[in-house]
């Protein structure tokens, strides 16, 4: 039972064509070409609309009115039917957006459910079964097995009884104006989802409330059901597939260890379809194709979680990724700067094409662990999108996006490709194993040597549908911390049914915390960590060292520098700070060498580890623990062998042309096409100095390099 619009109701009725499935459409056209078949003439648009909700002997009496009483309406209806069932057997029941999530709603909480539709019983079987939502109703009641249709009461009163319940109890679901009629004349209470025909304004009042389509009717429905709260890590997703797509545009640690989890918990009753996910990996891509799925570790509770559902594309396929953007509900973006700026263009095309085609809103969630990440990527979506189109259309379509600003609330790291690999020689020696019941499937040698993983997945995808071996080999590419929430801002209705996200009304507070209380207290753990000979985070904290550093870092420094700046924040700062340790003390899967990547990007000026300083100072704090993490971060930076970190060679070639530390900290030149904000060797002297001195001390003394 809920209360819906201050009514109690047990029970809820719906109509079939036109309310649950888009079919009104499809009868139309069925309707012309059997008419066009068997009389010459197709039959009038005046015909058909009028006949919406009217029963077989109603519409047949329409028919001959409009076209004559030799008119072979039986004939034409029954070749109609022949042709709109060979259409849905080939394509499917075209089904009306939203319904699932209001049938999983409505089942959940206890309603008991019917059909009362004017089909026959041999075609509204069918379809339901077609579409999979026949397990939803106890009742089905057809056009054939009442004396009088639509707009007499007869088929909802009869749809009541059998779900034994009165009719003011009832939700009856209509589209037509003769449906709705049927509806109010059975005192049920009636709620409109138009479809093609609007009722007249007299009939559409007799509503209990009317929609423009079932997602504005989920939307009220979703008022009256209690929030079903953040999922428990170990809760299974849904098992009901909505009719949404999602998309995850960069499938690193976040987009594939998170976001995918987020997408597949959903609102908590169904799930996308499918989640389309890019990326540049072809490793990846490939393996997850051959599996059908994989799995996130979470090793603090010992627990594996199965992603399923993927749609892997090239992020290099631009037409694949502009098909993303066209078809997703929501898109996790997760990429870095400098990749946000190359795919801007493709993000621009994308939008068109659904604007174009769709006209339907977008959201974009933005996880770039960077206050105003969110403007920073609409600016360049923006800048493309103006090349492309009129600035009226250009801003029309930004209107119709929403960008929306993030803040992770977890560590997530992806195993490298060689661990990769050497997961798969173990999965596939187990494989093997299990394959004693299942069919061989010969391959062919290769005419040229292919990549190890190549040759190993290729044993596992001819199974990767089927295999119930396959199915229980875990194919683990990321682990991650068990903390849940996606703190978002609030600006999409879409947000405010996804169970795993928490939305603000001002994201920034809660960003600037999380941004300064982790991103650079992290990196300086893992410099200081690697540059100790540690390759894992929680390695290092084991170290008296890192773990004095960390504390210092977080409960001497930039903790109370929150607190000071935003004493209403306090309990925020301090959850933050206690999970924030706990987190690195665990962190044996996270390596050093990830958290510590790109070090002059984390430098910028107030960006991360400068920003707390200044905070730190103009409140009067101890800042040198931040001082020493930045003599650690140029330390690291010369000492790295990864040919991979250009940021580190940059500041490598710095240093070596200068012999300075000065030079790496007040570069101001190219960066990302940018000039880049260094420190002022004016306004910053008293903070190179200190940073300087950290560099050169004694407990700096064992990492310095010689200039080359």
């Amino acid at each position: 039972m809920i209360y819906f619009q201050g009514k109690r109701i047990f029970s809820a009725i719906f109509d079939m064509d036109g309310t649950m499935f888009d079919t009104e459409r499809l009868r139309f056209k069925t309707l012309k070409q059997a008419a066009l078949e068997i009389y010459g003439t197709p039959l009038s648009e005046e015909t058909l609309i009028g006949s919406l909700g009217l029963s077989a002997k109603k519409a047949e009496e329409l028919a001959k009115a409009n076209h004559g009483q030799d008119f072979p309406y039986a004939q034409v209806r029954l070749r109609a039917d022949e042709l709109e069932l060979a259409f849905v057997r080939d394509h499917g029941v075209p089904i009306k957006d939203g319904l699932l999530e209001v049938l999983e709603r409505l089942r959940k909480y206890g309603l008991t459910m019917a059909v009362a539709t004017s089909s026959r019983r041999a075609i509204a079987e069918e379809y339901l079964i077609n579409a999979n939502v026949l397990k939803y109703f106890d009742v089905t009641v057809c056009g054939d097995e009442v004396s009088q249709g639509k707009p007499h009461p007869e088929i909802f009163l009869k749809a009541a009884s059998a779900l034994n319940c009165l009719p003011q109890h009832c939700l009856m679901l209509e589209d037509s104006q003769n449906g709705l009629l049927s509806a109010i004349r059975a005192e049920g209470q009636p709620i409109l989802i138009e479809d093609i025909k609007p009722p007249a304004p007299e009939v559409k009042a007799g509503a209990l409330k009317a929609y423009l389509s079932m997602h504005g009717f989920l939307g009220d429905l979703n008022e009256c059901m209690p929030d079903l709260g953040t999922p428990a890590l170990t809760e299974s997703f849904p098992p009901t597939l909505n009719q949404f797509s999602a998309g995850i545009h960069g499938f690193g640690a976040m987009g594939g260890g998170y976001l995918t989890q987020i997408f597949s918990h959903w609102d908590g009753y169904t799930r996308p379809c499918e989640i389309i996910a890019a990326t540049r990996s072809r490793m990846l891509r490939e393996t997850i194709q051959a599996f059908g799925r994989f799995s996130v570790r979470y090793s603090a509770t010992s627990f594996d979680q199965t992603i399923e559902n993927l749609n892997m594309i090239d992020m290099d396929d631009a037409e694949a990724v502009i098909r993303m953007y066209d078809v997703a509900e929501i898109i996790g973006l997760s990429l870095p700067e400098t990749a946000i700026r190359k795919q801007a263009g493709v993000i621009a095309k994308g939008l068109i094409r659904r604007y174009e085609r769709r006209g339907r809103e977008l959201t974009i969630l933005i996880v770039l662990n960077k206050v105003g990440g969110a403007d920073f990527v609409r600016r360049h979506v923006q800048a493309q999108l103006e090349l492309l189109v009129s600035p009226e259309l250009s801003r029309k379509i930004l209107d119709n996006t929403h960008f929306v600003e993030t803040v992770v609330s977890r560590i997530v790291s992806k195993l490298s490709n060689e661990a990769l690999v050497r997961q798969l020689r173990i999965k596939s020696k187990m494989f093997q194993n299990s394959l004693s019941d299942e069919p061989v499937v010969p391959t062919a040698a290769p005419r040229t040597p292919v990549p190890e993983y190549e040759r190993l997945i290729s044993r596992f995808r001819p199974f990767a549908q089927s295999s119930n071996a396959l199915s229980q080999l875990h194919l683990i590419l990321f682990n991650s911390e068990p903390d849940m929430p996606l703190y978002a801002q609030r600006c999409s209705n879409l947000l405010e049914r996804l169970r795993q996200v928490k939305t603000v009304d001002d994201i920034t507070q809660t960003q600037v915390i999380k941004n300064l209380l982790w991103n650079g207290p992290h990196a300086i753990i893992a410099w200081y960590a690697s540059l100790l000979g540690y390759s894992w985070l929680g390695q290092g904290m084991g170290d008296p060292r890192v773990s004095e550093l960390a504390q210092r870092l977080i409960g001497e420094a930039v903790g109370p520098a929150l607190v000071a700046e935003n004493p209403h924040m306090a309990d925020a700062v301090t959850g933050f700070s206690e999970t924030f340790l706990q987190r690195c003390n665990t962190s044996f899967k996270d390596p050093c060498a990830r958290v510590g990547r790109d070090p002059l990007r984390k430098l910028q000026r107030n960006e991360r580890i400068f920003r707390s300083i200044d905070l730190a100072k103009k409140h009067g704090i101890d800042s040198s623990a931040l001082e020493f993490g930045t003599a650690l971060a140029l330390h690291y930076a010369l000492r790295t062998t990864d040919s991979k970190d250009q940021e580190c060679q940059l500041m490598r070639s710095l240093y070596q042309a200068s012999g300075s530390i000065e030079a790496v900290l007040t570069y101001t030149g190219s960066y990302n096409g940018q000039p880049y904000p260094g420190l002022d060797p004016i306004k910053d002297a008293a903070l190179i100095t200190s940073v300087c001195e950290h560099f050169h001390g004694p407990v700096c003394a064992e990492f310095v390099m010689p200039v080359i």
